[in-house]
């Protein structure tokens, strides 16, 4: 056993480790995923013992996300860090304040070539994530640095890991223990889409479609008309255009013009008061998606502007 793992208590046999794990489970001072799980908990502290982590270091650093097995990448670092065949680690971004900054971390193993692992903002863009409501949104040059250095350890240093991924990236895999419903023919685009639960669906059923739209599709009527003044201009003219859904897009002339529209736009379908907040809520995400292209290219101070008015509005349609 390592020196990490001796330090404190730690079972010393199938009993023991039971035991442990049942007390810890009925504790407010672990994780909240292990509250209640002995089962789970046990789990944690074998993958534990497996990579040098105490028990109590294991519950922490340790979680299940969507199915898969990961180690938070602080930890992973301290335990790569930690061992005997790391050399160092060197962490940079390139690009800084460029529209594609790249996260790059070297990782170097004794008596092997450096491990180089990069990962821009375009990598981020084509998977996906780049904007995605959460830490991407809150922490993109956290969640770019975290891809880099867990693409780099775990290739320099796997019999360290033991094949534990990053948690950082799993939260970004999809559930396969958990599938989406579909309540829709085509794949949701954004995570926020999982707004459109069934329930939704079914309440929109349950309603005289002409009632419940009303004042939602007055607004998209209002910017018809307005897209319509703009029938001879050519909006591969502009970076900016704001995206209606089933309406054309309406040219801007810059960012501060979509955001303002934007805005207005998101303000008026939450506040649609003939509409259900259910229905305002799944308007509120057609409107994000019909405007992907645009978050894509927004700076993350200006995402994170965006994602606060969005927070705010779900806030008070009774989504958190």
């Amino acid at each position: 056993m390592s020196n990490i793992v001796q330090q404190g208590f730690a079972p010393t046999n199938l009993t023991e480790a039971m035991q442990f794990s049942e007390m810890l489970s009925k504790s407010q001072m672990v994780p909240r995923q292990y509250q209640g799980k002995p089962e789970d908990v046990l789990v944690a502290m074998q993958w534990g013992r497996e990579i040098g982590l105490a028990p109590l270091q294991a519950l922490q650093n340790i979680s299940v996300i969507n199915g898969k097995p990961s180690v938070y990448g602080d930890a992973a670092m301290a335990l790569v860090q930690a061992s005997a065949v790391c050399e160092g680690i060197d962490e940079t971004i390139e690009g800084e304040g460029t529209a594609n900054p790249v996260a790059v971390c070297i990782a170097k193993r004794r008596g092997r070539s450096p491990v180089v692992a990069k990962f821009s903002v375009e990598d981020a863009k084509r998977a996906g994530l780049w904007g995605k409501a959460g830490p991407w949104q809150a922490y993109p040059k956290r969640m770019l640095q975290m891809r880099a250095r867990g693409f780099a350890l775990r290739d320099a240093f796997p019999d360290v890991l033991k094949g534990l991924i990053t948690a950082e990236e799993a939260q970004d895999f999809p559930d396969e223990a958990r599938p989406a419903k579909d309540i829709t023919p085509a794949k949701p685009r954004n995570p926020l889409d999982a707004i459109a639960m069934s329930e939704i669906a079914q309440d929109v059923e349950q309603n005289d479609p002409q009632q419940e739209y009303v004042e939602v599709e007055q607004v998209n009527q209002q910017l018809q008309e307005e897209a319509a003044s703009h029938t001879e201009v050519e909006v591969k003219e502009y970076a900016w255009a704001l995206g209606v859904p089933g309406k054309p897009d309406i040219p801007c002339e810059d960012y501060a013009t979509w955001a303002g529209r934007y805005e207005e736009l998101a303000d008026k379908v939450a506040k649609a008061g003939n509409a259900t907040p259910e229905t305002r809520l799944k308007k509120l995400v057609e409107l994000r998606n019909a405007n992907q292209v645009m978050f894509g290219r927004l700076q993350p101070e200006q995402s994170l502007v965006h994602t606060k008015a969005l927070v705010k509005r779900r806030t008070e349609l009774g989504a958190e």
